[in-house]
Protein backbone atom coordinates (compact mmCIF):
# COMPACT_ATOMS: atom_id res chain seq x y z
CA UNK A 1 0.00 0.00 0.00
CA UNK A 2 0.94 3.96 -0.60
CA UNK A 3 2.89 5.66 2.57
CA UNK A 4 0.81 8.86 2.25
CA UNK A 5 2.48 11.92 3.17
CA UNK A 6 -0.40 13.00 5.72
CA UNK A 7 0.83 9.53 7.57
CA UNK A 8 4.59 10.34 7.45
CA UNK A 9 3.50 13.91 8.68
CA UNK A 10 1.35 12.38 11.31
CA UNK A 11 4.50 9.89 12.37
CA UNK A 12 6.35 13.07 14.27
CA UNK A 13 3.38 13.06 16.54
CA UNK A 14 3.49 9.57 18.00
CA UNK A 15 4.82 10.16 21.54
CA UNK A 16 1.23 12.31 21.90
CA UNK A 17 -0.72 9.54 20.84
CA UNK A 18 1.12 7.05 22.77
CA UNK A 19 0.60 9.26 25.56
CA UNK A 20 -3.16 8.96 25.66
CA UNK A 21 -3.08 4.87 25.20
CA UNK A 22 -3.32 4.76 21.59
CA UNK A 23 -1.46 1.76 19.87
CA UNK A 24 0.34 4.50 17.24
CA UNK A 25 1.46 1.41 14.76
CA UNK A 26 -2.29 -0.16 14.94
CA UNK A 27 -3.36 3.46 13.75
CA UNK A 28 -1.45 3.66 11.32
CA UNK A 29 -1.92 1.00 9.56
CA UNK A 30 -5.72 1.39 9.89
CA UNK A 31 -5.77 4.76 8.71
CA UNK A 32 -3.09 3.58 6.02
CA UNK A 33 -6.23 1.29 4.56
CA UNK A 34 -8.93 3.63 5.01
CA UNK A 35 -6.67 6.25 2.68
CA UNK A 36 -6.34 3.84 0.14
CA UNK A 37 -9.86 3.01 0.07
CA UNK A 38 -10.83 6.06 -0.36
CA UNK A 39 -8.44 6.24 -3.30
CA UNK A 40 -9.49 2.93 -4.76
CA UNK A 41 -13.62 3.70 -4.69
CA UNK A 42 -15.68 6.81 -5.28
CA UNK A 43 -17.46 7.19 -0.93
CA UNK A 44 -20.13 9.37 -1.27
CA UNK A 45 -18.42 11.37 2.26
CA UNK A 46 -15.99 12.32 -0.14
CA UNK A 47 -18.12 13.78 -3.32
CA UNK A 48 -15.57 12.33 -5.33
CA UNK A 49 -16.21 12.39 -9.44
CA UNK A 50 -14.60 9.76 -11.18
CA UNK A 51 -16.07 6.58 -12.62
CA UNK A 52 -13.97 3.13 -11.35
CA UNK A 53 -12.81 3.01 -14.25
CA UNK A 54 -11.03 6.52 -14.13
CA UNK A 55 -9.92 6.05 -10.64
CA UNK A 56 -6.40 6.28 -9.86
CA UNK A 57 -4.72 5.79 -6.93
CA UNK A 58 -4.42 9.13 -5.53
CA UNK A 59 -7.53 10.56 -3.53
CA UNK A 60 -10.24 12.67 -6.11
CA UNK A 61 -11.13 14.35 -2.90
CA UNK A 62 -8.18 16.73 -3.54
CA UNK A 63 -8.81 17.24 -7.05
CA UNK A 64 -12.36 18.89 -6.13
CA UNK A 65 -10.81 21.41 -3.63
CA UNK A 66 -10.22 24.11 -6.25
CA UNK A 67 -13.95 25.19 -5.41
CA UNK A 68 -13.23 26.04 -1.80
CA UNK A 69 -10.15 27.70 -2.91
CA UNK A 70 -12.62 30.18 -4.89
CA UNK A 71 -14.84 30.07 -1.69
CA UNK A 72 -11.73 30.93 0.52
CA UNK A 73 -11.34 33.97 -2.40
CA UNK A 74 -14.59 35.76 -0.75
CA UNK A 75 -12.84 36.43 2.80
CA UNK A 76 -10.05 38.29 1.87
CA UNK A 77 -11.79 41.50 1.80
CA UNK A 78 -12.66 40.88 5.71
CA UNK A 79 -9.19 40.20 6.32
CA UNK A 80 -7.63 43.56 4.63
CA UNK A 81 -11.06 45.83 6.00
CA UNK A 82 -9.60 47.79 9.01
CA UNK A 83 -8.22 47.06 12.31
CA UNK A 84 -12.31 46.40 14.14
CA UNK A 85 -10.86 42.86 14.16
CA UNK A 86 -13.84 41.41 16.60
CA UNK A 87 -16.10 42.36 13.19
CA UNK A 88 -14.14 41.43 10.28
CA UNK A 89 -12.45 38.04 11.93
CA UNK A 90 -15.79 37.77 13.57
CA UNK A 91 -17.16 37.65 10.04
CA UNK A 92 -14.73 35.78 8.38
CA UNK A 93 -14.95 32.82 11.26
CA UNK A 94 -18.73 32.68 10.48
CA UNK A 95 -18.21 32.43 6.74
CA UNK A 96 -15.49 29.53 7.70
CA UNK A 97 -17.79 28.09 10.07
CA UNK A 98 -20.33 27.93 7.67
CA UNK A 99 -18.48 26.06 4.96
CA UNK A 100 -16.54 23.72 7.10
CA UNK A 101 -20.08 22.71 9.94
CA UNK A 102 -22.47 22.15 5.97
CA UNK A 103 -19.32 20.02 4.79
CA UNK A 104 -19.39 18.04 8.33
CA UNK A 105 -23.24 17.56 7.77
CA UNK A 106 -23.42 16.40 4.55
CA UNK A 107 -20.09 14.82 4.10
CA UNK A 108 -18.22 13.59 6.66
CA UNK A 109 -21.11 12.40 9.62
CA UNK A 110 -21.18 9.09 7.35
CA UNK A 111 -17.76 8.52 8.72
CA UNK A 112 -18.64 9.58 12.35
CA UNK A 113 -21.48 7.11 12.20
CA UNK A 114 -19.99 4.30 10.02
CA UNK A 115 -20.34 0.74 12.08
CA UNK A 116 -18.16 -0.77 9.35
CA UNK A 117 -14.79 -0.65 12.38
CA UNK A 118 -17.33 -2.07 14.80
CA UNK A 119 -17.96 -5.20 12.56
CA UNK A 120 -14.49 -5.96 11.24
CA UNK A 121 -12.13 -4.62 13.89
CA UNK A 122 -14.08 -5.02 17.26
CA UNK A 123 -13.71 -8.71 17.20
CA UNK A 124 -9.88 -8.39 16.61
CA UNK A 125 -7.24 -7.86 19.38
CA UNK A 126 -7.04 -3.96 18.99
CA UNK A 127 -7.32 -1.28 21.74
CA UNK A 128 -11.16 0.66 21.40
CA UNK A 129 -9.22 3.87 21.61
CA UNK A 130 -7.13 3.38 18.88
CA UNK A 131 -9.87 2.34 16.70
CA UNK A 132 -12.18 5.55 17.72
CA UNK A 133 -8.87 7.84 17.29
CA UNK A 134 -8.24 6.44 13.79
CA UNK A 135 -11.97 7.32 13.08
CA UNK A 136 -11.40 10.68 14.83
CA UNK A 137 -8.16 11.25 12.50
CA UNK A 138 -9.47 10.27 9.12
CA UNK A 139 -11.94 12.92 9.92
CA UNK A 140 -8.99 15.32 10.43
CA UNK A 141 -7.32 14.59 7.81
CA UNK A 142 -9.85 15.61 4.81
CA UNK A 143 -10.97 18.84 7.15
CA UNK A 144 -7.60 19.64 7.09
CA UNK A 145 -7.54 19.56 3.70
CA UNK A 146 -11.08 21.64 3.41
CA UNK A 147 -9.51 24.52 5.88
CA UNK A 148 -6.34 24.33 4.16
CA UNK A 149 -8.25 25.38 0.75
CA UNK A 150 -10.27 28.08 2.39
CA UNK A 151 -8.42 29.84 4.73
CA UNK A 152 -4.61 29.73 2.74
CA UNK A 153 -4.67 32.44 1.08
CA UNK A 154 -6.31 34.63 3.08
CA UNK A 155 -4.03 34.02 6.26
CA UNK A 156 -1.52 34.58 3.56
CA UNK A 157 -2.89 38.03 2.95
CA UNK A 158 -3.49 38.70 6.46
CA UNK A 159 -0.06 37.86 6.94
CA UNK A 160 1.49 40.34 4.47
CA UNK A 161 -0.86 43.07 6.02
CA UNK A 162 -1.33 42.11 9.72
CA UNK A 163 1.93 40.56 10.18
CA UNK A 164 3.24 37.53 11.80
CA UNK A 165 0.78 37.57 15.05
CA UNK A 166 -2.32 37.67 13.28
CA UNK A 167 -0.96 35.08 11.52
CA UNK A 168 -0.69 32.90 14.63
CA UNK A 169 -3.40 33.54 15.98
CA UNK A 170 -5.84 33.16 13.13
CA UNK A 171 -4.70 29.67 12.60
CA UNK A 172 -4.78 28.76 16.18
CA UNK A 173 -8.17 29.95 16.22
CA UNK A 174 -8.94 27.98 13.00
CA UNK A 175 -7.81 24.93 14.63
CA UNK A 176 -9.85 25.33 17.52
CA UNK A 177 -12.96 26.14 15.37
CA UNK A 178 -12.61 22.58 13.04
CA UNK A 179 -12.14 20.80 17.15
CA UNK A 180 -15.36 22.79 17.89
CA UNK A 181 -16.97 21.40 14.89
CA UNK A 182 -16.23 17.82 15.05
CA UNK A 183 -16.82 17.47 19.01
CA UNK A 184 -20.22 19.27 18.06
CA UNK A 185 -20.88 17.22 15.69
CA UNK A 186 -20.12 13.86 17.50
CA UNK A 187 -21.61 15.00 20.76
CA UNK A 188 -25.39 15.67 19.07
CA UNK A 189 -25.14 12.42 17.23
CA UNK A 190 -24.36 10.73 20.97
CA UNK A 191 -26.94 12.60 22.48
CA UNK A 192 -29.66 11.34 19.73
CA UNK A 193 -28.05 7.05 19.67
CA UNK A 194 -28.42 7.74 23.32
CA UNK A 195 -32.38 7.41 23.35
CA UNK A 196 -33.48 6.27 19.80
CA UNK A 197 -32.43 3.71 17.61
CA UNK A 198 -33.13 1.91 14.25
CA UNK A 199 -35.05 3.79 11.71
CA UNK A 200 -36.45 6.24 14.08
CA UNK A 201 -32.93 7.53 14.74
CA UNK A 202 -31.87 7.07 10.93
CA UNK A 203 -34.90 9.88 10.54
CA UNK A 204 -33.70 12.13 13.44
CA UNK A 205 -30.41 12.16 12.17
CA UNK A 206 -31.66 13.60 8.77
CA UNK A 207 -34.09 16.18 10.97
CA UNK A 208 -30.61 16.95 12.73
CA UNK A 209 -28.94 17.95 9.74
CA UNK A 210 -31.48 20.18 8.61
CA UNK A 211 -31.55 21.93 11.96
CA UNK A 212 -27.75 22.44 12.00
CA UNK A 213 -28.07 23.58 8.56
CA UNK A 214 -30.62 26.18 9.48
CA UNK A 215 -28.90 27.20 12.60
CA UNK A 216 -25.78 28.39 10.52
CA UNK A 217 -27.87 30.19 8.39
CA UNK A 218 -29.46 31.93 11.27
CA UNK A 219 -26.48 32.46 13.30
CA UNK A 220 -24.61 34.08 10.23
CA UNK A 221 -27.79 36.80 10.61
CA UNK A 222 -27.75 37.38 14.16
CA UNK A 223 -23.78 37.62 14.01
CA UNK A 224 -24.48 40.28 11.36
CA UNK A 225 -26.84 42.21 13.64
CA UNK A 226 -24.57 42.10 16.93
CA UNK A 227 -23.02 44.86 15.23
CA UNK A 228 -24.00 48.76 14.85
CA UNK A 229 -22.73 50.61 11.58
CA UNK A 230 -22.83 54.70 12.54
CA UNK A 231 -20.90 56.77 9.87
CA UNK A 232 -19.28 54.26 8.44
CA UNK A 233 -17.67 53.08 11.79
CA UNK A 234 -18.57 49.86 13.64
CA UNK A 235 -19.76 49.31 17.31
CA UNK A 236 -20.62 46.38 18.83
CA UNK A 237 -23.66 46.37 21.97
CA UNK A 238 -22.60 43.76 24.26
CA UNK A 239 -25.72 41.08 24.75
CA UNK A 240 -26.15 38.08 26.82
CA UNK A 241 -27.10 35.99 23.36
CA UNK A 242 -24.17 36.84 21.66
CA UNK A 243 -22.40 34.31 23.85
CA UNK A 244 -24.06 31.65 21.69
CA UNK A 245 -22.41 32.91 18.52
CA UNK A 246 -19.04 31.35 18.80
CA UNK A 247 -17.56 32.95 15.82
CA UNK A 248 -17.59 35.88 18.13
CA UNK A 249 -15.38 33.78 20.57
CA UNK A 250 -12.43 33.84 18.20
CA UNK A 251 -13.51 37.65 16.79
CA UNK A 252 -13.05 38.90 20.77
CA UNK A 253 -9.24 37.25 21.09
CA UNK A 254 -8.13 38.82 17.92
CA UNK A 255 -9.44 42.22 19.05
CA UNK A 256 -8.13 41.73 22.32
CA UNK A 257 -4.42 40.59 20.92
CA UNK A 258 -4.10 42.67 18.26
CA UNK A 259 -5.84 45.95 19.81
CA UNK A 260 -4.96 45.29 23.77
CA UNK A 261 -8.68 45.69 24.42
CA UNK A 262 -9.13 43.70 27.30
CA UNK A 263 -12.29 44.14 27.81
CA UNK A 264 -14.53 41.74 30.57
CA UNK A 265 -16.32 40.08 27.39
CA UNK A 266 -13.44 40.00 25.41
CA UNK A 267 -12.12 37.99 28.33
CA UNK A 268 -14.86 35.74 28.45
CA UNK A 269 -15.17 34.90 24.76
CA UNK A 270 -11.21 34.46 24.67
CA UNK A 271 -12.35 31.79 27.74
CA UNK A 272 -14.76 30.06 25.60
CA UNK A 273 -13.18 30.04 22.57
CA UNK A 274 -10.43 27.83 23.63
CA UNK A 275 -12.05 25.83 26.06
CA UNK A 276 -15.13 24.80 24.96
CA UNK A 277 -13.91 23.36 21.53
CA UNK A 278 -11.15 21.55 23.74
CA UNK A 279 -13.62 20.44 26.32
CA UNK A 280 -15.96 19.03 23.32
CA UNK A 281 -13.55 17.01 22.05
CA UNK A 282 -12.54 15.32 25.26
CA UNK A 283 -16.21 14.58 26.25
CA UNK A 284 -16.46 13.01 23.12
CA UNK A 285 -13.45 11.00 23.78
CA UNK A 286 -14.37 10.25 27.02
CA UNK A 287 -17.65 8.70 26.11
CA UNK A 288 -16.65 7.39 22.94
CA UNK A 289 -17.19 3.45 23.94
CA UNK A 290 -21.18 4.62 24.57
CA UNK A 291 -20.88 6.05 21.23
CA UNK A 292 -19.15 3.35 19.67
CA UNK A 293 -21.52 0.93 21.41
CA UNK A 294 -24.99 2.62 20.60
CA UNK A 295 -24.02 2.98 16.82
CA UNK A 296 -25.03 -0.74 16.93
CA UNK A 297 -28.45 0.54 17.08
CA UNK A 298 -28.38 1.78 13.15
CA UNK A 299 -27.92 -1.47 11.94
CA UNK A 300 -31.73 -2.09 13.18
CA UNK A 301 -34.08 -1.61 9.96
CA UNK A 302 -37.77 -2.10 11.41
CA UNK A 303 -40.81 -2.99 10.04
CA UNK A 304 -41.26 -1.96 6.89
CA UNK A 305 -44.46 0.27 7.15
CA UNK A 306 -48.00 -0.20 5.62
CA UNK A 307 -48.37 2.56 2.68
CA UNK A 308 -52.17 2.89 3.22
CA UNK A 309 -53.93 4.79 0.01
CA UNK A 310 -57.13 6.77 1.12
CA UNK A 311 -59.65 7.97 -1.63
CA UNK A 312 -58.79 11.25 -1.69
CA UNK A 313 -55.06 10.48 -2.33
CA UNK A 314 -56.00 8.24 -5.38
CA UNK A 315 -57.96 10.93 -6.37
CA UNK A 316 -55.56 13.55 -6.11
CA UNK A 317 -53.24 11.33 -8.16
CA UNK A 318 -55.40 10.66 -10.86
CA UNK A 319 -56.23 14.53 -11.13
CA UNK A 320 -52.37 15.13 -11.83
CA UNK A 321 -51.20 11.76 -13.50
CA UNK A 322 -53.19 10.80 -16.66
CA UNK A 323 -51.95 7.58 -17.22
CA UNK A 324 -51.14 4.18 -14.78
CA UNK A 325 -47.87 4.08 -16.17
CA UNK A 326 -47.33 7.72 -14.77
CA UNK A 327 -48.93 7.18 -11.30
CA UNK A 328 -46.86 3.60 -10.80
CA UNK A 329 -43.69 6.03 -11.24
CA UNK A 330 -44.97 8.75 -9.55
CA UNK A 331 -45.81 6.33 -6.43
CA UNK A 332 -42.19 4.87 -7.17
CA UNK A 333 -40.43 8.27 -6.81
CA UNK A 334 -42.18 9.08 -3.91
CA UNK A 335 -41.50 6.29 -2.00
CA UNK A 336 -37.73 6.61 -3.07
CA UNK A 337 -37.53 9.92 -1.77
CA UNK A 338 -38.93 9.27 1.43
CA UNK A 339 -37.43 6.23 1.90
CA UNK A 340 -34.03 6.84 0.20
CA UNK A 341 -31.56 8.07 3.16
CA UNK A 342 -28.46 8.99 1.36
CA UNK A 343 -30.99 11.01 -1.08
CA UNK A 344 -32.69 12.58 1.90
CA UNK A 345 -28.80 12.85 3.29
CA UNK A 346 -28.27 15.45 0.13
CA UNK A 347 -31.50 16.92 -0.58
CA UNK A 348 -33.45 18.13 3.07
CA UNK A 349 -30.50 20.52 3.55
CA UNK A 350 -30.93 22.22 0.71
CA UNK A 351 -35.09 22.09 1.51
CA UNK A 352 -34.54 23.93 4.74
CA UNK A 353 -31.98 26.48 3.08
CA UNK A 354 -34.96 26.97 0.78
CA UNK A 355 -37.06 27.92 3.35
CA UNK A 356 -34.72 30.17 4.92
CA UNK A 357 -33.20 32.30 2.40
CA UNK A 358 -36.29 34.11 0.77
CA UNK A 359 -36.79 35.38 4.57
CA UNK A 360 -32.60 36.51 4.58
CA UNK A 361 -33.42 38.35 1.79
CA UNK A 362 -36.13 40.70 3.68
CA UNK A 363 -34.57 40.72 6.68
CA UNK A 364 -31.24 42.77 4.51
CA UNK A 365 -33.68 44.75 2.89
CA UNK A 366 -35.97 45.90 6.16
CA UNK A 367 -34.83 47.01 9.64
CA UNK A 368 -37.86 45.77 11.81
CA UNK A 369 -40.35 48.29 9.50
CA UNK A 370 -42.98 46.23 8.97
CA UNK A 371 -45.43 48.77 7.56
CA UNK A 372 -43.11 49.54 4.91
CA UNK A 373 -42.71 45.69 4.13
CA UNK A 374 -46.07 45.09 3.58
CA UNK A 375 -46.51 47.75 0.86
CA UNK A 376 -43.57 46.62 -1.08
CA UNK A 377 -42.51 44.10 -3.56
CA UNK A 378 -40.41 41.96 -1.46
CA UNK A 379 -42.40 38.88 -1.50
CA UNK A 380 -40.58 38.53 -5.22
CA UNK A 381 -37.97 36.92 -3.01
CA UNK A 382 -39.92 33.08 -2.17
CA UNK A 383 -38.06 33.22 -6.18
CA UNK A 384 -35.19 32.39 -4.34
CA UNK A 385 -36.36 29.26 -2.92
CA UNK A 386 -36.32 27.72 -6.23
CA UNK A 387 -32.67 28.14 -6.64
CA UNK A 388 -32.68 24.29 -5.16
CA UNK A 389 -34.57 22.99 -8.17
CA UNK A 390 -31.49 22.40 -10.09
CA UNK A 391 -29.63 21.17 -7.34
CA UNK A 392 -32.41 17.88 -6.80
CA UNK A 393 -33.48 17.16 -10.63
CA UNK A 394 -29.19 16.56 -10.53
CA UNK A 395 -29.77 14.28 -7.56
CA UNK A 396 -32.91 12.45 -8.70
CA UNK A 397 -30.81 9.89 -10.97
CA UNK A 398 -28.91 8.93 -7.93
CA UNK A 399 -29.18 6.36 -5.41
CA UNK A 400 -27.76 4.39 -2.88
CA UNK A 401 -29.96 1.18 -3.77
CA UNK A 402 -28.60 1.94 -7.46
CA UNK A 403 -27.73 -1.77 -8.45
CA UNK A 404 -31.65 -2.40 -8.52
CA UNK A 405 -31.85 -0.31 -11.59
CA UNK A 406 -32.07 -3.80 -13.47
CA UNK A 407 -35.72 -3.33 -13.25
CA UNK A 408 -36.13 -0.68 -15.84
CA UNK A 409 -34.35 -3.43 -18.44
CA UNK A 410 -36.77 -6.32 -17.46
CA UNK A 411 -39.98 -4.30 -16.94
CA UNK A 412 -42.47 -4.09 -20.02
CA UNK A 413 -41.60 -0.14 -20.48
CA UNK A 414 -42.73 0.93 -23.81
CA UNK A 415 -42.14 4.59 -23.24
CA UNK A 416 -39.52 6.64 -20.90
CA UNK A 417 -41.74 9.76 -20.98
CA UNK A 418 -43.99 8.27 -17.73
CA UNK A 419 -41.00 7.60 -16.44
CA UNK A 420 -39.87 11.25 -16.55
CA UNK A 421 -42.45 13.29 -16.22
CA UNK A 422 -43.61 10.71 -12.90
CA UNK A 423 -40.77 11.20 -11.16
CA UNK A 424 -41.02 14.96 -11.85
CA UNK A 425 -44.38 15.41 -10.54
CA UNK A 426 -43.38 13.13 -7.58
CA UNK A 427 -40.19 15.77 -7.26
CA UNK A 428 -42.39 18.91 -7.15
CA UNK A 429 -45.61 17.82 -5.00
CA UNK A 430 -43.43 15.89 -2.77
CA UNK A 431 -40.49 17.67 -2.09
CA UNK A 432 -41.28 21.16 -3.83
CA UNK A 433 -44.92 21.76 -2.54
CA UNK A 434 -44.58 21.79 1.09
CA UNK A 435 -41.86 24.02 1.07
CA UNK A 436 -43.63 26.53 -1.37
CA UNK A 437 -46.90 26.26 0.48
CA UNK A 438 -45.32 26.73 4.48
CA UNK A 439 -43.49 29.73 2.63
CA UNK A 440 -46.61 31.05 0.92
CA UNK A 441 -48.59 30.61 4.40
CA UNK A 442 -45.86 32.90 5.76
CA UNK A 443 -46.11 35.50 3.25
CA UNK A 444 -49.76 36.07 3.08
CA UNK A 445 -49.21 36.62 6.75
CA UNK A 446 -46.38 39.75 5.72
CA UNK A 447 -47.86 40.73 2.91
CA UNK A 448 -51.69 39.95 2.94
CA UNK A 449 -54.27 37.99 0.63
CA UNK A 450 -53.07 40.51 -2.48
CA UNK A 451 -49.89 38.56 -3.38
CA UNK A 452 -51.98 34.88 -3.82
CA UNK A 453 -51.72 35.61 -7.76
CA UNK A 454 -48.33 36.48 -7.33
CA UNK A 455 -47.73 33.03 -5.15
CA UNK A 456 -49.73 31.26 -7.99
CA UNK A 457 -47.01 32.43 -10.31
CA UNK A 458 -44.41 31.08 -8.67
CA UNK A 459 -45.31 27.83 -8.26
CA UNK A 460 -46.18 27.67 -12.09
CA UNK A 461 -43.21 29.22 -12.59
CA UNK A 462 -41.40 27.00 -10.24
CA UNK A 463 -42.84 23.81 -12.43
CA UNK A 464 -41.70 25.81 -15.63
CA UNK A 465 -38.19 25.85 -14.20
CA UNK A 466 -37.86 21.96 -13.61
CA UNK A 467 -38.89 21.04 -16.86
CA UNK A 468 -36.17 23.45 -18.30
CA UNK A 469 -33.48 21.99 -15.57
CA UNK A 470 -34.98 18.50 -17.25
CA UNK A 471 -34.15 19.76 -20.57
CA UNK A 472 -30.69 21.10 -20.23
CA UNK A 473 -28.91 18.68 -17.44
CA UNK A 474 -27.73 15.26 -18.82
CA UNK A 475 -30.48 12.74 -18.97
CA UNK A 476 -30.63 9.40 -17.04
CA UNK A 477 -32.84 6.89 -15.60
CA UNK A 478 -34.28 8.21 -12.66
CA UNK A 479 -32.24 6.37 -9.25
CA UNK A 480 -30.01 4.37 -11.69
CA UNK A 481 -26.63 5.63 -10.67
CA UNK A 482 -24.32 5.32 -7.67
CA UNK A 483 -25.06 8.34 -5.46
CA UNK A 484 -20.94 7.72 -4.67
CA UNK A 485 -20.50 9.38 -8.13
CA UNK A 486 -22.49 12.34 -7.14
CA UNK A 487 -20.01 15.50 -6.91
CA UNK A 488 -21.63 18.78 -5.99
CA UNK A 489 -18.37 20.63 -7.12
CA UNK A 490 -18.53 19.48 -10.71
CA UNK A 491 -22.36 20.81 -11.94
CA UNK A 492 -21.49 23.75 -10.09
CA UNK A 493 -21.00 26.17 -12.85
CA UNK A 494 -24.06 24.40 -14.50
CA UNK A 495 -26.12 25.13 -11.34
CA UNK A 496 -25.40 28.29 -11.38
CA UNK A 497 -25.91 29.08 -15.22
CA UNK A 498 -29.49 27.82 -14.50
CA UNK A 499 -30.19 29.97 -11.71
CA UNK A 500 -29.70 32.77 -14.01
CA UNK A 501 -33.70 31.52 -15.12
CA UNK A 502 -34.91 31.99 -11.49
CA UNK A 503 -33.25 36.06 -11.66
CA UNK A 504 -35.03 36.17 -15.29
CA UNK A 505 -38.61 34.85 -13.92
CA UNK A 506 -38.15 37.12 -10.84
CA UNK A 507 -37.57 40.28 -13.81
CA UNK A 508 -40.30 39.41 -15.73
CA UNK A 509 -42.69 38.97 -12.49
CA UNK A 510 -41.77 42.40 -11.34
CA UNK A 511 -42.54 43.86 -15.16
CA UNK A 512 -45.44 42.51 -15.15
CA UNK A 513 -46.74 44.28 -11.83
CA UNK A 514 -46.25 47.30 -13.31
CA UNK A 515 -48.75 47.26 -15.34
CA UNK A 516 -52.62 47.23 -14.73
CA UNK A 517 -53.83 43.59 -14.69
CA UNK A 518 -50.18 42.65 -15.65
CA UNK A 519 -50.23 39.93 -13.46
CA UNK A 520 -52.87 38.06 -14.52
CA UNK A 521 -51.53 38.23 -18.21
CA UNK A 522 -48.23 37.08 -16.95
CA UNK A 523 -50.31 33.95 -15.91
CA UNK A 524 -52.16 33.05 -18.48
CA UNK A 525 -48.21 33.32 -20.69
CA UNK A 526 -46.74 31.20 -17.69
CA UNK A 527 -49.13 28.22 -18.51
CA UNK A 528 -49.25 28.39 -21.72
CA UNK A 529 -45.34 28.17 -22.13
CA UNK A 530 -45.62 25.56 -19.23
CA UNK A 531 -47.59 22.82 -21.43
CA UNK A 532 -45.76 23.16 -24.16
CA UNK A 533 -42.48 22.84 -22.50
CA UNK A 534 -44.39 19.35 -20.59
CA UNK A 535 -45.49 18.70 -23.80
CA UNK A 536 -41.92 18.45 -25.13
CA UNK A 537 -39.58 17.79 -22.73
CA UNK A 538 -40.22 14.03 -21.83
CA UNK A 539 -39.94 12.80 -25.49
CA UNK A 540 -37.04 10.51 -24.92
CA UNK A 541 -36.23 7.29 -25.99
CA UNK A 542 -33.96 4.41 -25.02
CA UNK A 543 -31.29 5.34 -28.07
CA UNK A 544 -31.21 8.57 -26.91
CA UNK A 545 -30.94 8.16 -23.59
CA UNK A 546 -27.89 5.74 -23.93
CA UNK A 547 -26.18 7.32 -26.70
Amino acid sequence: MQDFRTLKLLDRFERVFSSFGVDYKIMRKILQVKLTMDGRRVPTIFSQNAKKKDQESNNQYLKSLWIYVIFGLFTIPFVLLGENYLFQMSLFYGIFTFFVMTSMISDFSSVLLDIRDRNILFPKPVNRKTISTAKLVHVAIYLSFLTIALVSIPLIVGLVKNGLLFFIVSTLNIILIDLLIIGLTALIYLFILRFFDGEKLKDIINYVQIGLSLMIMVGYQLLIRSFQFIDLSVSLEPQWWQIFIFPMWFGANMEMIMNGSYQPFYLLFTALGILIPLLSIWIYMKFNDAFEQNLQKLTYHGKAKENKQGKLRQLFLKVICHTKEERAYFRFASSMMKNERDFKLKVYPSLGFSIVIPFIFIMNGFNNNFNELSTSKSYLTIYSSLIIIPTIMILLKFSGKYKGAWIYRVAPIQQLKPIFSGTIKAFIFKLYLPVYLLLSVVFIALFGVRVMPDLVIVFINAIIYAVICFMVLKKSIPFSESIDQYNQNSNAAIIFGLMLFVALFAGLHYVSTLFSYGIYLYMVIAIICLAALWKQAFHITWEKLMG
